[in-house]
């Protein structure tokens, strides 16, 4: 159960291989999470992200997780939760594409839909009747600033991400008096294998902020983080900038 600071005991990770999902357990473990599940396709990288978290101390499992397998959720995510009741759930998974090629292939475009929205539909449905079920728990799921609002440079991957932010805000209100609720975090540009190789744009950030601004919502018992913060006042203004004008600026 978590405390009156808001910080869970045990945390369950979709996206066991995340950098920002790394970076928000190791600092809650420093905090005082003591068990992990880390759901994720098994590999040596999985393993290795479980090692490197047994060795702060935590108790660390591992869950055969694809977000594309959509038929398998109830059933590997559900047993999670039949081992013990889980505080915190951080939906950390998704994939960015190759806007350039992904328009002209329309099956990798489809993919990038699919993992970053369907597989979120599904595993969030189910993380999110279990927490209602234990009566208690947050489902925190990694939105990104991409969704508010169409740009040429990325509309594929911020579709999928607007279509999730938009999913999540429904399910909160849907969750909102049960105990269980749901924190929605919009980063910005993350500086992470995800986006190697790709010019950083301003207010860039990294996996370690995220996870500082995470405890810090959590804390707070807020409903959308955005990070860093600035970036919402920047949203703000962008999403009323005139189509036309948009279609010219740099972004």
């Amino acid at each position: 159960m978590k405390d009156a600071s808001g910080l869970p005991q045990s945390l369950l990770v979709l996206g066991g291989t995340s950098e920002i999902g790394l970076a928000t357990a190791r600092r809650l473990i420093a905090r005082r999470t003591r068990t992990v599940w880390l759901a994720g396709r098994p590999s040596p990288a999985l393993t290795a992200a479980a090692d490197s978290l047994r060795r702060l101390g935590a108790e660390v499992h591992t869950v055969p997780f694809d977000a594309l397998d959509t038929a398998s959720h109830e059933e590997r995510l559900g047993k999670v939760f039949t081992e013990g009741g889980i505080d915190m759930v951080l939906l950390a998974f998704g994939v960015l594409g190759d806007q350039a090629s992904d328009e002209s292939d329309p099956v990798a475009a489809v993919r990038v839909a699919q993992t970053n929205y369907t597989g979120a539909v599904s595993s969030g449905l189910v993380c999110a009747g279990a927490l209602q079920a234990q009566g208690h728990g947050s489902l925190v799921v990694l939105s990104s600033v991409a969704g508010e609002r169409a740009r040429r440079a990325d509309f594929i991957y911020g579709s999928s991400k607007a279509g999730l932010d938009v999913f999540a805000q429904g399910l909160g209100d849907a969750l909102y008096g049960t105990g269980a609720r749901v924190m929605v975090v919009r980063p910005g540009f993350v500086r992470s294998r995800m986006t190697a190789g790709r010019a950083p744009t301003p207010l860039a950030t990294t996996p370690e902020a995220v996870a500082s601004a995470i405890e810090l919502g959590l804390r707070r018992r807020s409903e959308t983080v955005w990070v860093p913060g600035v970036l919402r006042m920047v949203m703000a203004a962008v999403r009323h900038v005139p189509r036309p004008l948009f279609r010219l600026l740099p972004v």
